[in-house]
């Protein structure tokens, strides 16, 4: 995903209004005021389908996922986390969101102090003097979370924190942290725990908050509070929600099933323009992003917020484990998204070693130097890994070196790990790979018109070159998530890498994730929406769950005559089971009246059919209103090789026909 620079974004943002003005005119256009799905048809289609002619194989890597942080995917996302800048990471504004809070007549003041801290990495605090304050009349801080804190019923949350009591206060003196749980609204504590800091040095502490029957709700904050004067100072606040699998350190449950019903068979690792970062040193530098938390930094991302790097290169690799898909891993290749670069040759070497030895802290076992260091970390089994991506979006590279760059890994890659598939990011629609890799990550975004008429784009491309990764791809329209006519964009989109399936061997639309609270998201459209409380999924994310749970190992020999222009198909089948798995969209505005032969299938079968429609193109889910496009599961019943149906306009199916 590229980042857009000031004049990019305004650019792009004049192209997104003319563009949307467009489809609305065209949509318009399709559908007048008033028409209905029973207003008009087209005359029947006529589908042919040979379920004993399988003409490709299906990739069975074809559906995956892509994130990055972006959106708030990771930190304020996906990432248990729940205190928003739990380091006290320092920008122009302060240390935000933390505040003074101060009950009563309580006087206190912080203050960064940069001469103190836990660890090399956290070489710093904040430091809270606290000059009068009593019973009824604490002082400490104050932190609102990522846009409020999603709590639920009966939920314990486990906290931690570093800190350090100067030596002259005695502990009764400084008196327990109170850590509490606050209503907005009401002021009502909904959860409270106490932590006993002792004087003399750092030392970590642990403290859980239970909440009782209480109505779920995000509108919270966390106060950390003392009630008698000294000074205190603090590091690593933390505050963690239940996780999927229990995992420590580990990920949002609700997110994680999100993407469990996707059905993926792999995980690109760690993201797009989250891999380069805007310089050399704001890449994703993994080495740094491993081990206890205490001992990572963190580091400036690419959509202008500080990442805490919590969910480093073993989470990444964890998350994978625990939806049971395999890694698609992305190697730092030396250029970032402001415009520079390593050259190749020497320059180049330390990087190209970092990555050899990021594959070894992925696949080594506990003999090899980084197989031990994962071994160290708490994950003694190596983890599986097919496909390592060299780059991200390297076509943007307009000095002209990545095939220099891409030579020197692909090189040692090749002579240290030959089993692997390697990706190359320089070839896209526009720009034809200058190297030869296994296979070429392309990327798609664009209008619902614009992805329909791309359909047949992978028909004529020679299958005698790489294969392809559609590393990222999105049909854009809505905000913050995609409405109905960007399913019906992604879907028609869908059908065409099914039917190219022997050439597209992955696919993965992105973002993936966003946190649609006010001031959290800087890029629609994206598949998941989410805020500190809840998730939904989008019509465009219940497209996709659809078609990676009915999919085939084959493509069936098929073909279809006279039906409407946007009208698209694909035909896969399963041949262990003996299943089709039929896609139908329908994007027209007019119902679609399909005549089906289908050779093979004999007798009187009863077929599955999970469907989704949209009243208008604009239809959508919200945050608020998360269930207005979902799937509608029915039964239909097909009647020898002959079989009558009509689509309905603006629909998405998915038949299993058993056979």
């Amino acid at each position: 995903m590229r980042r857009f620079a000031s004049n990019d974004r305004y650019m792009f943002s004049v192209s997104s209004i003319s563009r949307r003005v467009i489809w609305v005119l065209l949509t318009a256009m399709a559908l007048p005021s008033g028409l209905t799905a029973q207003s008009a048809s087209e005359p029947a289609a006529q589908l042919n389908i040979d379920v004993m002619r399988i003409v490709s194989p299906v990739s069975p890597t074809l559906y995956g996922l892509m994130t990055e942080e972006i959106n708030h995917s990771y930190d304020g996302g996906l990432y248990a986390e729940m205190i928003q800048n739990r380091a006290f990471h320092s920008d122009w504004e302060g240390e935000p969101p933390w505040d003074v809070m101060r009950h009563g007549n309580a006087v206190a003041e912080k203050r960064l102090d940069t001469t103190t801290g836990p660890s090399q990495a956290l070489n710093y605090s904040m430091k809270l003097a606290v000059t009068k304050a009593s019973q009824g009349n604490e002082a400490g801080l104050t932190n609102p979370g990522f846009w409020g804190y999603g709590i639920r019923p009966e939920t314990t949350y486990s906290g931690s924190l570093y800190a350090r009591v100067a030596d002259a206060d005695a502990d009764a003196q400084i008196g327990p942290i109170t850590v509490r749980m606050i209503n907005n609204a009401t002021g009502a504590v909904e959860a409270q725990a106490q932590v006993v800091a002792r004087s003399g040095g750092w030392a970590r502490y642990e403290y859980k908050l239970t909440t009782g029957k209480i109505a779920p709700s995000t509108a919270n904050h966390l106060e950390f509070t003392v009630s008698h004067p000294g000074t205190v100072w603090l590091q690593l606040v933390s505050l963690m929600q239940p996780t999927f699998n229990n995992r420590p350190n580990g990920n949002r449950v609700d997110l994680m099933q999100r993407m469990a019903a996707m059905h993926p068979k792999f995980l690109r690792l760690p993201g797009g323009n989250y891999l380069e970062g805007m310089t050399v040193g704001e890449r994703f530098d993994w080495k740094k992003t491993i081990g206890p938390i205490e001992d990572r930094a963190g580091h400036q991302g690419p959509w202008f917020y500080w990442s805490s790097d919590g969910l480093g290169l073993l989470e990444f690799l964890e998350w994978c484990e625990d939806l049971k898909v395999e890694p698609v891993l992305a190697v730092y290749a030396g250029y970032s998204l402001g415009g520079s670069h390593v050259a190749a040759g020497k320059d180049l070497e330390p990087f190209v070693q970092s990555a050899l030895d990021e594959v070894e802290y992925v696949t080594g076992d506990s003999s090899t130097k980084w197989g031990a260091e994962r071994a160290r970390d708490g994950h003694p089994e190596p983890f599986p890994l097919h496909y390592v991506e060299i780059g991200n979006e390297d076509y943007l590279d307009r000095s002209g070196s990545y095939p220099d760059r891409y030579a020197q890994f692909a090189e040692a890659m090749r002579k240290h790990y030959p089993q692997l598939k390697l990706i190359a990011t320089d070839g896209n629609s526009e720009y034809e790979t200058r190297v030869h890799p296994d296979v070429s990550d392309e990327h798609y975004y664009k209008s619902p018109a614009d992805m329909m008429d791309l359909v047949h784009h992978y028909d004529k491309v020679s299958r005698s070159g790489p294969k392809i990764f559609v590393g990222e791809w999105a049909t854009r329209s809505g905000s913050p998530t995609p409405n109905f006519g960007d399913a019906l964009g992604d879907a028609a989109w869908m059908t065409s890498m099914e039917r190219n399936s022997d050439l597209i061997v992955m696919a993965s639309y992105a973002p993936l994730l966003a946190n649609v609270s006010p001031g959290a998201m800087e890029w629609p459209t994206d598949l998941i929406g989410f805020d500190a409380g809840t998730t939904y999924g989008s019509p465009s994310y219940w497209a996709q769950c659809l078609f990676a749970a009915h999919l085939g190992d084959g493509t069936a020999q098929s073909s279809i005559s006279g039906e409407n222009k946007r009208f698209f198909y694909s035909a896969t089948v399963s041949s262990k089971d003996k299943v089709l798995h039929l896609k139908l969209v329908n994007a027209s505005s007019i119902d679609q009246p399909l005549s089906l032969s289908l050779s093979g299938v004999q007798g009187v079968h009863t077929a599955t059919m999970s469907s989704l429609h949209g009243a208008t193109f604009d239809a959508t889910n919200s945050i608020s209103d998360p269930n207005v496009i979902r799937p509608v599961e029915s039964t239909v019943s097909v009647h020898e090789d002959r079989w009558s149906h009509t689509v309905p306009a603006l629909t998405i199916e998915v038949i299993d026909l058993p056979f």
